[in-house]
This record gives C-alpha cells, sequence and structure tokens, in this order.
C-alpha cells in the first residue's frame, strides 16, 4: 500500500495507519437482496428437462408421475416449500449454513483430493533456497498488504452483471481454519476476536513455526525482515527425521477426529495446535519435488498443490485444516491450497492476482535495523498411538497419491478470443467442448456440474449450472453425424451455447434447481416427516452422480486451480480461460478403469479445435 511506501527523496517515512471507515462493509452487505425461493412448478418442470439427457423414457415416465404427487395441491411438494419459505423470511439466507454443513462439515471424506482445490502458480526463476526465502517473503507481504484491505474495508466491491456481490467470504479466509469432529467439523475464525491474531505458520521439514509479521506498533514487518525471520525458521529445521505431524490432517474426518481428541489432551500438542489454527495463514517451505520434464511441469505441480506427492515427500508439510496455505518450493514451484468450507475459489483468486502483482514490485521500504525474537518452533509430544496414527495416515495418504491421476494442459491454440469473435459466451463453448469431448468418448450424456456462484445474494456461495441438457445433447449427437449438414451442427452449437448461458443466468440470479430440491429435502428431514418419494428415485440418484464436476475459474494470473471428480468414475475439470490461451487441469481416480484423464484432455483439445473449425468454415452468408 502507497502509505508504507518511501518517498522518492529516500528519507524514511514513518507509516500512517489507515484511516477506518467503520461500517462500509456492513452497509454494503445489509443493501443485498436475500436469496429467494424459486417456485414449486418451475423447478419441477426445469428438474424434468434436465433429466431428458441422462435418464431412460422408462425412468422418465416413473419421475413425472412422482412429481405430479408431489406437485398436488395441499401435498406434500407444498408444505415442504411453505417451510422454506417461512424459513428464508426468517433468515439472512435461507440456505447458507445448511449448504455448509451438507457440503462440507458433515462430508467425512479426507478434504485432501475430495474437497479442497489447489493452485498452480507460474513457475519462478529460482531453483536455491535463496529464491525460495525471497520469494516467500514478498508473497507473505503481499497477503499482509491484501489483509489490510480487509482489515480497513476498503476492499473494492465486486460486481456481476451490473450488481453488487457480498463480500463476505473475504472475511472468513483469513485466521481461520476447520476442526475435526468425531461426526461433524467446525470452522472457527480468530479474524474477529477482540485480538486478532499477528502471526503465520511457517512449515519446513514437516516442522511448524510461529513468525510474528507485525512489529510492536502495528505495521508489517518488510520483506528484509521477513527473509531473515525465515532464513532464521530454515536454519532451524535441517533435520528431516522429524514426525509429520501434519499428515494426521489428511485423514478421513472421523479418524482424524478421533486422533485429534487423542492429541489435544496434551497441553503441549494443544497449545501448539491452536497456534496452527488461529495463524493468519501458513507458509509451507516445500523439498524440491521429482524433476519432470517441462512438458510434465504442471501436472507435477498440480499434485504437489493438491497432496503434497504422498508422504516420501512434502504430503507431512502441510496442516490440510488450514484454510489457506501458501506453497513454495525449493525448486521453483509455488502455489496453494485452500480449505473449501469458508469460501469459493474466486475469492481465492482475487487475493492470489493480488499477492502475484505485489511480488513483482521492487521494494522501497527500508528496513528498520533492529532485532527480531527468534520463530518460536512447536512442539509436539509423540506418545506410541499418536505415532500409530501417523502411520495410518501416511498409508491412506499413499494410496490417495497413487489413486489420483492429473493432467494439467496449456491450450494455446485460441482463447475468449474465438468464442467471442462468433458472438458466444467463451464459458458457454468451453462447457459445450466438454460435453463433445466426454461423448466422443462414452458415446453418452452425463450429469454435468458447473459451479454458479450467488453471491448477488447476501451470504451467498454457490449453486448448480447443468451444463448437459436437451440442447447440448442435440449437438453432440450431431457433431460426428455425416448425415448431418454443417450449417445444421453450426445452429445447433448455437443453440447448445444460448441453453448454457441462460442456465446460468437463471442461476446466478437464484433460479437453479439444485438448492432449491436440497433445501425441500433438508426442510423434510427437519420436520421429521418421511422422504418425499422423488428424493428416492433412480433419476434424482443418476441426476446428482457427476461423471463430470467442473468449474470456470478466471484470473489476470496465468494459474490453473485443480480439484478431485466427485464420482469415483467421473473427472474434475477446472479452468482459466485468458485471452488467447486456457489452462486447464483434469483429474480421475486410476482405480477406475473407464475414466483417464489424459485422453480426456486430449479429447477436450480436439473438441475445442473441431468446434472452431465448424464455426470457421461455415460460410457466414448463409447463417
Amino acid at each position: 500500500l502507497s502509505q508504507f511506501a518511501v518517498k522518492p527523496c529516500g528519507r524514511l517515512v514513518r507509516p500512517v495507519a489507515p484511516t477506518r471507515i467503520p461500517g462500509r462493509y456492513l452497509s454494503h452487505q445489509e443493501g443485498l437482496p436475500k436469496l429467494p425461493v424459486p417456485s414449486l412448478q418451475q423447478t419441477c418442470e426445469r428438474y424434468l428437462a434436465t433429466l431428458e439427457p441422462i435418464v431412460d423414457e422408462e425412468e422418465l415416465s416413473h419421475t413425472k408421475e412422482l412429481l405430479a404427487e408431489f406437485q398436488k395441491a395441499g401435498g406434500v411438494g407444498e408444505r415442504l416449500q411453505k417451510g422454506l419459505e417461512r424459513r428464508a423470511r426468517k433468515t439472512e439466507n435461507w440456505l447458507s449454513d445448511w449448504w455448509l454443513t451438507t457440503a462440507y462439515l458433515d462430508y467425512r471424506m479426507p478434504v485432501v483430493v475430495h474437497s479442497s482445490p489447489g493452485v498452480v502458480l507460474p513457475r519462478l526463476e529460482f531453483s536455491d533456497r535463496q529464491g525460495q526465502m525471497r520469494f516467500a517473503a514478498k508473497l507473505i507481504a503481499g497477503v499482509l498488504d491484501f489483509k489490510t484491505m480487509i482489515d480497513n474495508e476498503t476492499l473494492p466491491v465486486e460486481y456481476l452483471g451490473g450488481k453488487q456481490l457480498c463480500m463476505n467470504q473475504y472475511y472468513q479466509v483469513l485466521s481461520s481454519c476447520r476442526v475435526p469432529g468425531l461426526k461433524r467439523d467446525s470452522v472457527v475464525n480468530h479474524a474477529h476476536r477482540s485480538r486478532p491474531p499477528t502471526h503465520i505458520t511457517v512449515v519446513h521439514n514437516f516442522q511448524f513455526f510461529v513468525l510474528d509479521v507485525y512489529n510492536s506498533d502495528g505495521t508489517p514487518l518488510t520483506v528484509d525482515q521477513l527473509y531473515m525471520q525465515l532464513e532464521k525458521v530454515w536454519s532451524s529445521s535441517l533435520q528431516t527425521n522429524k514426525e509429520p505431524i501434519g499428515i494426521l490432517t489428511s485423514n478421513q474426518r472421523n479418524s482424524w477426529g478421533k486422533a485429534y481428541n487423542n492429541l489435544i489432551k496434551d497441553k503441549t500438542n494443544k497449545d501448539s495446535v491452536q497456534a496452527i489454527q488461529k495463524s493468519i495463514f501458513t507458509v509451507c517451505l516445500d523439498a524440491p519435488m521429482p524433476c519432470v520434464s517441462d512438458e510434465l511441469y504442471h501436472s507435477r505441480a498440480a499434485v504437489q498443490m493438491l497432496h503434497g506427492g504422498g508422504s516420501r515427500w512434502n504430503s507431512g508439510n502441510r496442516w490440510f485444516d488450514k484454510t489457506l496455505q501458501f506453497i513454495i518450493g525449493e525448486d521453483g514451484s509455488c502455489g496453494l491450497m485452500y480449505e473449501h468450507a469458508p469460501a469459493e475459489g474466486p475469492p481465492i483468486v482475487s487475493l492470489i492476482d493480488h499477492v502475484v502483482e505485489y511480488t513483482k514490485k521492487s521494494e522501497m521500504v527500508r528496513t528498520p535495523m533492529v532485532p527480531l525474537p527468534m520463530p518460536q518452533k512447536l512442539r509436539f509430544n509423540i506418545t506410541p498411538e499418536i505415532k500409530k496414527d501417523i502411520e495410518k495416515a501416511k498409508q491412506n495418504m499413499n494410496i490417495m497419491v497413487h489413486d489420483l491421476d492429473v493432467k494439467v494442459i496449456v491450450f494455446s491454440h485460441f482463447g475468449k478470443n474465438v468464442p467471442k469473435t462468433h458472438k458466444m459466451s467463451p464459458d458457454a463453448f468451453i462447457q459445450m467442448g466438454l460435453q463433445l469431448a466426454y461423448y466422443r468418448m462414452y458415446q453418452r450424456c452425463c450429469a454435468t456440474y458447473e459451479s454458479a456462484s450467488l453471491r448477488m445474494f447476501k451470504l451467498g456461495r454457490t449453486d448448480t449450472i447443468r451444463s448437459c441438457s436437451i440442447d447440448s445433447a442435440n449437438f453432440v449427437k450431431a457433431m460426428d453425424d455425416p448425415a448431418k449438414q454443417k450449417i445444421e451442427k453450426v445452429t445447433l452449437l448455437e443453440k447448445a451455447v444460448k441453453a448454457h448461458r441462460a442456465y446460468t443466468d437463471m442461476a446466478i440470479h437464484g433460479q437453479a434447481i439444485d438448492r432449491h430440491l436440497l433445501g425441500l429435502k433438508l426442510q423434510a428431514i427437519e420436520d421429521l416427516t418421511s422422504m418425499p418419494e422423488i428424493f428416492m428415485d433412480t433419476s434424482y440418484a443418476v441426476a446428482n452422480h457427476y461423471n463430470l464436476s467442473t468449474s470456470q475459474v478466471p484470473a489476470k494470473t496465468d494459474c490453473v486451480m485443480c480439484f478431485g471428480p466427485v464420482a469415483p468414475d467421473g473427472y474434475g475439470v477446472c479452468y482459466n480461460p485468458m485471452a488467447e490461451h486456457i489452462n486447464f487441469a483434469v483429474s480421475a481416480f486410476n482405480s477406475c478403469n473407464e475414466t483417464n484423464a489424459a485422453h480426456m484432455a486430449q479429447r477436450l483439445e480436439e473438441a475445442l479445435l473441431d468446434m472452431r473449425m465448424l464455426l470457421e468454415s461455415t460460410p457466414k452468408a448463409k447463417l
């Protein structure tokens, strides 16, 4: 921030505390509309339309009957709908608490691979520890610079389609952490305490340190000061034979919950764990990963960000429950991973964009020559039982590592520019490419999840854009049909793209079907009534078995986010469309013989190129 900069004359200027405008964030939040509850009839009609391309006729007609019964006047559906509408009137957001618990805190699979996304940042020039430390120091300073905007409520409000967005998620990602439970987890946030944390955690060779990042007068440490502190951390953690306590956080949640209760019985352990939970964020100084060719670098970096590469490599150099962990390898690899419960990708990416820009700036602040205290190493007393838990977590982690197949590709042929030339939404164009790639591989359409932001509404999180539609199915079936004319294929592609755009608009305005259906189901559970048959129906199971789980996470930085599949026989696909290229990350499980990340990535490239060829080889005059 400019107030921390030195005037060009070189005099050292005392940083001025920025003026805080109280309530700026709150008054903005108060003005946001509440998430609506769509009409029951609309959701039932749209649900049927989304089922058409993915279930057979017999199942579809059975579901039609169930939906007719569900919607009867004075029936079950109407009663649940009224309950939801009542909940919407009484709460700030009828969905947000339910979504946090059902989507995240009640989910018992490990957060690693199954929930937490990773982000691969552009490869850095250094290949030694000095470069690693120097960059880590700049990165920390950049995050603290962003934190100042959060603390002073001076973050620029974001807009989507001219509407202000909810900024709440920005206030959830720093100084927060997930805490395991035996049946349900929780999230702690220390940012809003009367004395918010002033330290970060740094982990190197599986050893955790508390590093204070503010001076006694409240000013952040300079890059030089941070560099000196990181050097101290490095030199006091050279031994590599330490127990990787952090790997416990990678376990299945119930197992970790049990091990956690056991771990924190000891006061030293409890204090150490709390220091990690309270820290503003974590920086992982990673050991070099196995060398790979330049072509495979991004894919290798993706697994480093997602899980650390296994217990032999960097998987013990993490605290997977921590909301934000920045990862910087000695070999120039760089990125982060985040725990998904408090926030979605876009706020994380906006933080990344800020930090990456900050690291490119040259330093202007002179470092005060004050001696700084030694960063404090966190101690853990490892009992034989904890040692056994660590061994089990290592085994489970290594199984996950061997099972996850990730392929990152830079699609260099074109970016947003080509769809825009043809007046098509780049996101819809890419999604149709995915539909075509999947159809060519499996000769069928599948339930597809694309996340849509609900941040137009107070405390909004996400809903689902169902990219597989009647229109997308018509297009993909026609694309390779020799009996169809090119002009017809173009018309079908345009129609499919428009349908996707329309569904997206519907979703961001709170009119999609998935969260509404979930709400009706949870309302039934809350009312202790029997589960309505539409939720016990085969069609509902098919509709929620996402063979394609996708997300567009655009960034100014040339990075890519990645996450694991949500179905054992599915794919996870994340992409960042840049002006003239697209970064894709495709994941699958090796334990499934039918899926293959590299094949899917290749089919996706071919599909996008074929779609461009189709558009460019069809004379405009006829359209």
